[in-house]
């Protein structure tokens, strides 16, 4: 094997430049070559007790896998990331690999950490190229089908990270496992959240045909709640649930002016784009193609959704974010995107107003209500609040406006109460976030949960984490029964 390359810089990726990308929804990140992976893995120091391994939710073996690429190949790196991750070629391309894996890296100590999500990416997308299939024991670590299990059927509420991962560990483990999802595609936010330009969809298929293959059924259109219930699913012969249902309910500030036309919540204009190709004109789902557009909000979602409408044409896109430039949520990466498209981040400012256009003189003016503008107020920092980050307080007499057609509400989602308003004994906190234990069990007996219908809004590999663990807990309850009381 080679000689450790000691560079303190990371590899860069090459990339589509930002003047052709905001054109298309293509890939903006075009991937490692070989030439480039192999060098950015000998940086690598392949520690005996490696951190990054601790970093992440999934337990993939980082270290094993760099090795194996620079030593065998993709084909057995990727077998050594199958063994715990299910989604690689996923994780590789949205992770935030800076705050978890690569934030424990040592090489970050002297200068920037290995790039452990670019070459996850690579494998897993050269991994596929080779028609490298995961053997159905890697998926869950489990070396045998529990031979006892095998015709048993559970439930998974959602396809989304969390679903599919704890319905990929369940079907390892010889479980007949049906997915429930409300949408008419599978994916859950990969598929309606995260833009083509970030994850395509290609990606996103690929991992759910491997399911199938597996055994697993995908049952589309089932809003669970609605056409069916936690109850019915039980009566069905079903051994276990788990609701993996994401947090799709969005959020807005209630402000004045949220009803005009032009005003959308960032989940909705996504998903009009993402899924429903508003983008495409022979599609029927309309999508505002606003001028000026001002995305409230500084999280991934909102780099998202001001991405999104720059590549629907818009000229001027604004990020409103109540703090500063060093406490935005998002990740750096796509912040620097973000900038390099052209996005204005107007930072320490919070809307409180939407205006719009009304013509006095015809009630039936189709222009009436639709968005003319945007009334902010400035901030300054104050103490830290409950989150640790300093709270914004307004300053009086600040106020301004901004010009904008279209404003995208991009302050957070939380998760729908269908599933709790039709499920007895299914405990919620105050956030409307499942109330579980450790494991992912919750108050109803023989019902998990995970992911963002626990946390709220959180990251695809936590959701992951979470349904790795809830499928354990399933597996050791159905192979040997409730192992101890539900403590909370």
């Amino acid at each position: 094997m080679a000689n450790f390359d000691l560079s303190l810089k990371k590899y860069p990726m090459p990339a589509q430049k930002p003047e052709e990308r905001v054109k298309n929804f293509g890939e903006v990140a075009l991937g490692y070559t070989g030439e480039l992976a192999l060098k950015e893995a000998a940086r690598c120091l392949n520690c005996k007790n490696p951190a990054c391994v601790k970093g992440c939710p999934v337990n993939v073996q980082i270290p094993s896998f760099i090795s194996e690429l620079r030593k065998n190949g993709v084909d057995a790196a990727y077998k050594v990331i199958s063994e715990t991750s299910f989604l690689p070629a996923v994780c590789g391309r949205v992770c935030p690999q800076e705050t978890q894996c690569e934030a424990r890296c040592v090489r970050g100590i002297k200068g920037e950490p290995v790039a452990i999500g670019r070459l996850e990416r690579y494998v897993a997308d050269n991994a596929n190229k080779n028609a490298v299939a995961a053997k159905t024991s890697d998926l869950s670590g489990e070396k045998v089908k529990n031979e006892n299990l095998c015709g048993t059927k559970v439930a998974v509420v959602g396809s989304g990270p969390a679903g599919l991962t704890c319905a990929a560990d369940l079907a390892a483990a010889g479980i007949s496992v049906t997915v429930f999802e409300a949408l008419h595609k599978v994916g859950g936010v990969l598929t309606y959240g995260i833009p083509e330009f970030r994850l395509p969809k290609t990606i996103v298929k690929k991992e759910t045909d491997e399911l199938k293959r597996l055994g697993v059924i995908f049952k589309t259109n089932e809003v669970v709640g609605k056409t069916v219930n936690i109850d019915e699913l039980f009566a069905a012969g079903y051994k276990a649930v788990f609701i993996g249902s994401g947090a799709g309910l969005p959020k807005f500030m209630g402000i004045a002016g949220e009803q005009f036309k032009g005003v959308y919540s960032a989940n909705e204009f996504l998903t009009r784009v993402n899924l429903m190709r508003a983008y495409d004109d022979s599609s029927d789902t309309p999508v505002k193609r606003g001028k000026k557009v001002a995305v409230v909000g500084g999280g991934n979602v909102a780099m998202d959704a001001a991405r999104t409408a720059l590549r629907l044409g818009a000229e001027k896109v604004y990020i409103v974010y109540r703090r500063s430039m060093e406490e935005l949520p998002a990740r750096r990466e796509e912040v620097e995107n973000a900038a390099e498209e052209g996005v204005e981040f107007l930072t320490l400012c919070s809307p409180v107003e939407i205006t719009a256009n009304f013509n006095a003189d015809n009630s039936k003016d189709p222009v009436n209500g639709t968005v003319n503008g945007i009334k902010c107020i400035r901030n300054e920092l104050g103490a830290p609040d409950e989150s640790g980050r300093r709270r914004p307080v307004e300053i009086a007499g600040s106020e301004f406006d901004i010009s904008v057609d279209a404003v995208i509400m991009a302050i957070g989602t939380s998760p729908n109460p269908l599933i709790k308003n039709t499920t007895a004994n299914l405990a919620v906190n105050a956030r409307g976030g499942i109330i579980v234990d450790e494991t992912g069990r919750t108050m109803r007996d023989g019902v998990y949960a995970g992911g963002d219908a626990v946390t709220g809004a959180a990251t695809v590999i936590s959701a992951m984490g979470a349904g790795k663990v809830a499928a354990k807990a399933i597996i050791d309850s159905l192979t040997i029964g409730e192992l101890n009381d539900i403590k909370f």
